[in-house]
């Protein structure tokens, strides 16, 4: 399909870099495609980034029907721009949409809402090392009907901005509170989906770990209260006696992007990799034992975020005496080296522009 583009008539001014706060400044344009049952997906088009024309009955506000995905555009060295696997987003995306009885977008589509509207910006895409464009892609229900059924009428947008380093003082181990009571999923719910209502249900666990000192929680099963699934709005890995350890996808949990890359450069450098069920008692067990050597999340928007400190009720343990562990850097340093094309990419994991 051809995608219309119709351009601002004013520009914004673009932010410093330096300056820039996460999710913020949003550039002069966005990507919208309808969907309606019996016509398909129609009218692809790039217009001026302004707010969406919602029903107050639409059901994305009253029964939460909206999916949604992160990717980031990077400028290489040469000034170049390029994508991290943003195929596996769309696919992933896809089966958000089947979890939520929403329509399937067709691979070309979405990849063309998302590569023509950063071409259109491309002079948003900072160039000042670390610095990145973040892309948003969703889909909402906009049928305009109270009760709880699927929309026949559906939108998928893009939208757009420039994001700073995530690290501007440097990689830091952050301390993470393990949530006892308060569930982000459970397995034959929508854990699996990147939905909003798994995040709006993360809220206020989340607050009252700020409020206690620690930057995310870490979550237990919604079923036995004790085996780890998440850290915030990551993915979680552990190294335990020389293994890498990480939950399963039991259902509940994210099959993250950043996850898969990790779980195959891990598995590139010779290390064993299980993926199962892990309790918080062995951890901690294992961090009084020292086996505990190193600990991060994962994720798009901090690509890799080393934990210093887990608590649980009174508990509290440090590991790598808060230092940041030898894996968790030189995972760092090669995923953000082959998205930003520093150094080479052996799995085709990028696409340029």
């Amino acid at each position: 399909m051809e995608i219309k583009i119709t351009r601002a008539e004013t520009l914004k001014e673009k932010p410093e870099s330096s300056k820039l706060v996460f999710g913020k400044s949003m550039t002069d344009h966005m990507f919208i495609v309808d969907y309606d049952e019996g016509q398909g997906w129609h009218d692809p088009r790039i217009v001026p980034y302004g707010p969406l024309l919602i029903d107050p009955a639409a059901k994305v506000l009253h029964y939460a029907e909206e999916i949604f995905e992160g990717l980031k555009a990077y400028r290489d060295a040469q000034g170049k721009i390029q994508l991290f696997r943003p195929l596996d987003n769309i696919d992933r995306m896809n089966k958000s949409a089947e979890r939520l009885c929403m329509p399937q977008i067709p691979q070309d589509l979405a990849l063309a809402g998302i590569t023509e509207l950063v071409k259109v910006e491309r002079d948003w895409v900072p160039h000042e090392e670390g610095a990145s464009l973040y892309i948003r892609p969703f889909m909402i229900g906009l049928d305009a009907q109270l009760g709880v059924h699927s929309s026949k009428h559906v939108q998928y947008v893009v939208v757009v901005c420039p994001v700073g380093a995530y690290y501007p003082e440097g990689l830091a181990p952050v301390k993470i509170f393990v949530e006892e009571r308060d569930v982000r999923a459970v397995k034959g719910g929508t854990g699996m989906a990147k939905t909003g209502g798994n995040y709006a249900a993360s809220l206020r666990a989340g607050h009252q770990a700020e409020q206690k000192g620690y930057s995310q929680v870490l979550w237990l099963d919604g079923v036995h209260r004790k085996y780890i699934e998440e850290v915030g709005a990551m993915n979680v890995m552990f190294k335990v006696a020389g293994k890498i350890l990480t939950p399963d996808l039991n259902g509940s949990v994210l099959d993250g992007i950043t996850r898969r890359s990790c779980l195959q450069l891990l598995r590139d450098w010779g290390y064993e990799v299980e993926e199962r069920r892990i309790s918080a008692e062995e951890l901690f067990q294992a961090a009084e034992n020292g086996t505990l050597e190193e600990a991060w999340g994962t994720g798009t928007a901090a690509v890799i975020s080393p934990i210093g400190e887990l608590a649980m009720g009174e508990k509290k343990v440090s590991i790598n005496h808060n230092q940041i562990g030898e894996v968790t850097r030189k995972l760092y340093d090669q995923l953000t080296g082959i998205q930003w094309g520093r150094v080479a990419d052996p799995h085709n994991w990028i696409m340029p522009l």
